[in-house]
């Protein structure tokens, strides 16, 4: 179990971690959420020492520039994929190969603006309003995601890839594991808040299913680009509904 949380670490962060690897890497599925929560915090805390300075767009951008640093930029990097992919072909096959090509395409670039963008007006209002912990929520939860779309649908590609192996030996045990996870840090963090935690889990299962139900339809199951483009979602699903209800 150990080697699950390595080789979560080492997948979803830069973060160089001691220790051996797991032989099966869906068993990092478990551990997910407790990725998500360390690097939430991470940003969360980058957030609050920059917004110390008074400077608030400034930690706004630290957040979100930290999200691409540390964790290398790969959720980003799937989403524009999969914008050029799902946006720019008609036919599944084709879809797959432009996902799969390295070249950046106008709907990979225009989604990355846009979501670099509205991550940026969103957790400016987090910032403004003192919701870290809202912050480092919306992180645990994305990578939550990726785990429920993993456990859900099947392997797009016949061919096999990169995630084949998490999402091929994805189960129902990871799913309610890494949920309970997830419930339970969420708990912790809006102990005085039920109402955040119901409608952040609410915002991070909507991301999904929308992620979910278009990769579906689109190319037939999801790939590692899809579980990026979930994660990113999430993101922004749960940043938003958080700063919704801090303006309530």
């Amino acid at each position: 179990m150990t080697g699950g949380l390595v080789t979560a670490l080492r997948t979803l962060t830069v973060f160089s971690v001691p220790g051996k690897e797991t032989a099966t890497f869906s068993n990092s599925l478990y551990w997910f959420p407790v990725a998500g929560l360390l690097l939430g915090f991470v940003q969360a805390a980058l957030a609050y020492c920059t917004a110390l300075s008074g400077w608030n767009e400034l930690a706004a951008f630290m957040t979100v520039f930290g999200g691409l640093a540390f964790t290398r930029g790969i959720h980003a990097d799937g989403l524009a994929d999969v914008a050029d992919g799902f946006l720019g072909a008609r036919t599944k096959d084709s879809a797959l190969r432009i996902m799969k090509d390295s070249c950046l395409g106008t709907f990979g670039v225009l989604s990355l603006c846009t979501s670099l963008l509205l991550k940026w007006v969103v957790v400016l209002r987090l910032v403004r309003g003192g919701s870290f912990t809202v912050i480092a929520a919306g992180v645990l939860l994305a990578r939550w995601v990726q785990v429920l779309l993993a456990s859900s649908l099947p392997y797009a590609r016949r061919e096999g890839g990169t995630a084949g192996a998490f999402v091929q030996g994805a189960g129902k045990s990871h799913l309610l594991i890494s949920s309970l996870l997830a419930i339970l840090f969420l708990a912790m963090i809006f102990h005085d808040n039920p109402l955040m935690t119901v409608a952040l889990a609410s915002a991070a299962i909507s991301a999904a299913l929308f992620a979910g139900i278009t990769a579906y339809r689109k190319i037939g199951g999801v790939t590692g680009d899809v579980l990026g483009a979930g994660s990113e979602l999430a993101e922004i699903f749960v940043w938003t509904a958080g700063a919704l209800l801090a303006m309530m």
